[in-house]
């Protein structure tokens, strides 16, 4: 894949700022001409004709109104909120902590048919149990200095989650081996979220895979990603949650997405792998 995850989002913030550039241009105004009308600093025009600051509400309106453009206004705002959603902070979304992101999700979730996952470093936020998700949760709290409401998130994480028992939604999981070792949570809890799995795999609507250690790669562990249907890829780094919409990325996170599927095993061989883990912790 020659694209990087934040490739839609930066061509999207391009888009808006190359129309904002335009709107002046058409309108004959100097940069220094439409930051004195707005009453900006002459840098601000610069900045968001860069593409290095998305515009707000009122930014749009007023630059519109400088330009005599107001039939712009509409678009440009949609266009903005786009690309606005496309890449967002991790610290931004858990600014007030992140049950309320957890929340909001539910609508994608439940308007899914198709979820294919892939996790490298955790268990699938669909598959944790509510210990499992709070430990994990309390760290990425502390790590971002976000506030910590982590068992009312893991609560909210286990009611979105829901939809893996509901309607016809139907799921793809995968993890690398090594996600059965990473340890979040007591071993108590340890026990308990492995032994979750072994029933989740069990749904007739889920198929959960593990690409095992030894296994010959014919594709690099990855960032972890969801694939809604096929029309949007979540990718999660460590400071951002990058929305994926352009046509030709998803392609290509379905084109990784089916080899990493291809070199996992389902069904006894990863409940082996699982009920190994689980006797590893005594």
């Amino acid at each position: 894949m020659n694209s990087t995850p934040s490739s839609a989002a930066q061509a999207a913030r391009a888009q808006v700022a190359a129309r904002l550039l335009d709107v002046r241009r058409s309108a004959g105004l100097k940069a220094v001409e439409l930051a004195a009308t707005c009453g900006w600093h002459k840098s601000k025009v610069s900045r968001l004709e860069n593409a290095r600051m998305l515009p707000s509400d009122a930014d749009i309106r007023a630059w519109c109104a400088a330009c005599r453009a107001p039939d712009q206004v509409s678009d440009l705002v949609a266009k903005t909120r786009d690309a606005d959603l496309l890449y967002v902070e991790w610290k931004r979304l858990h600014r007030d902590g992140i049950r309320r992101m957890q929340e909001s999700a539910v609508p994608l979730y439940e308007g899914t048919s198709v979820f294919r996952v892939y996790c490298h470093n955790v268990v699938p936020g669909l598959s944790q149990v509510h210990g499992y998700a709070e430990a994990l949760m309390n760290l990425i709290s502390d790590f971002q200095g976000t506030p910590n409401d982590s068992p009312e998130a893991a609560t909210a994480r286990l009611e979105r989650s829901r939809v893996i028992y509901e309607g016809q939604h139907r799921f793809v999981l995968l993890i690398e081996q090594a996600v059965l070792g990473y340890r979040f949570g007591t071993p108590s809890v340890m026990a308990g979220q492995l032994g979750y799995l072994l029933e989740v795999m069990s749904l007739p609507t889920v198929a959960f895979g593990i690409v095992p250690q030894p296994a010959e790669r014919t594709m690099w562990p990855l960032e972890t990603f969801m694939i809604f249907d096929n029309s949007r890829v979540q990718v999660e780094t460590l400071t951002a949650e990058i929305n994926i919409t352009a046509p030709d990325e998803i392609a290509a996170y379905s084109r990784a997405f089916d080899r990493l599927r291809d070199m996992a095993v389902f069904g006894p061989k990863a409940r082996a792998l699982i009920l190994e883990q689980i006797a590893a912790l005594g």
